[in-house]
């Protein structure tokens, strides 16, 4: 098969791999590290230390403001739940708020994190985007209010690939004095993330979007803002009392030096990655029943969202046995309705039913680019 899905998920990098084993069998680096005891703890300690130095420097933090995590999904619902729980415990003028603001377009992670909090008297506002995807400066200036809590955004749409001006977007939300919060689960790694720039006080992301393992992420917790994050488990004080849980040595690792790798490599990656892009969608953009979802200009060069006229995005898979693509986010392929993203954006639901999401990767080569594409066009024919 070719596999042309990275935004659902990314194969581990052999360099992570070899790392990742070293923290695995009995001869290895297995001991816990909150084993201050022996000399093993100290040792996988001192290895996981090491790992959020490099989740640290990619995103421009300070080590003290890594909080490991399962992954992106816990850390948007720490961050918001635990956020929002930490300022209600610490009362005052921004405890007391109750109004809280999105956009439609965000990950279900934060979506249904959002619902819920709706049931513990939560006001919420969703900011619909523009035409392309994106949340303008504008657009959050209707939503935002004075007695807005927090305000989450996401830095890439993981549909589109759509890049959201979290910088401008927070500069506003610290002017109201709220908390911001930022998804980038698909932007870390792969374009400049600054979390100082954003002015963001909490921030998402995880390894498995960047060539690291599924089930470990981290959340970045701004130490000089005044508020505190109030854990959603309970049990050993882990990560300063935020996340509690037996650190896995071998995961944090591999998060440390899949973030490394991306750093080095990002600029080269980008360029690779916005040739194919180019390479793809040129013979595409002449036919008449191919429309692009999102901007192409403001967008990541990996994920590419096309929408094809008067066909049927189920039919077109099935067309294509051999190509691992998707119909929308990897947490909502199940469901046969219409992707929220696209008809958040004003696409309709024909649009939307007969759209495919494209995303390439560090190991997607020019040849698997070409023989999607003729595969592609066969099943367009045909249909």
């Amino acid at each position: 098969m070719i596999y042309l899905d990275y935004a659902a998920t990314t194969p581990v990098d052999p360099r992570v791999v070899e790392k990742m084993l070293g923290f695995l069998g009995p001869d290895s680096c297995f001991a816990n590290p909150a084993s201050r005891s022996h000399r093993l703890g100290w040792q996988a300690e001192a290895a996981v230390e090491s790992a959020r130095k490099q989740v640290a420097s990619l995103i421009n933090a300070d080590v003290r403001e890594i909080v490991w995590t399962s992954g992106a999904t816990e850390s948007n619902n720490l961050a918001i739940k635990g956020g929002l729980a930490g300022l209600r415990k610490q009362g005052g003028e921004l405890g007391e708020r109750r109004h809280i603001v999105t956009s439609l377009t965000e990950h279900k992670a934060v979506l249904d994190c959002f619902e819920s909090l709706e049931s513990e008297g939560y006001e919420i506002s969703y900011i619909r985007p523009d035409t392309s995807g994106v949340v303008t400066v504008d657009l959050l200036s209707q939503s935002i209010r004075k007695d807005t809590a927090l305000v989450s955004i996401m830095h890439v749409n993981n549909e589109t690939g759509v890049i959201n001006p979290v910088m401008e977007l927070g500069e506003l939300v610290k002017r109201q004095g709220a908390l911001f919060h930022v998804d980038a689960a698909q932007s870390a790694g792969k374009i400049p993330l600054d979390a100082r720039t954003i002015q963001a006080d909490l921030l998402s992301v995880c390894a498995h979007k960047i060539y690291g393992p599924k089930g470990v992420g981290a959340l970045f917790v701004r130490r000089t803002s005044d508020f505190s994050v109030e854990p959603l488990i309970h049990g050993g004080g882990h990560e300063r009392g935020m996340r509690p849980g037996t650190l896995a040595s071998h995961q944090l690792v591999a998060l440390g030096e899949a973030f490394a790798i991306a750093q080095a490599s990002q600029r080269h990656e980008y360029e690779k990655l916005t040739e194919l892009k180019t390479r793809f969608l040129r013979p595409l953009l002449l036919r008449d029943d191919v429309k692009v979802n999102g901007d192409l200009i403001n967008s990541v060069p990996g994920i590419i969202n096309l929408s094809f006229l008067n066909k049927d995005g189920q039919l077109l898979l099935a067309a294509m046995p051999d190509l691992a693509i998707s119909s929308g986010s990897a947490c909502t392929s199940a469901n046969m309705a219409p992707s929220h993203v696209l008809k958040a954006m004003g696409v309709t639901d024909e649009a939307a039913l007969g759209s495919l999401r494209f995303s390439f990767g560090r190991f997607t080569t020019e040849r698997e680019v070409d023989q999607a594409l003729t595969r592609l066009t066969t099943a367009l024919d045909k249909l």
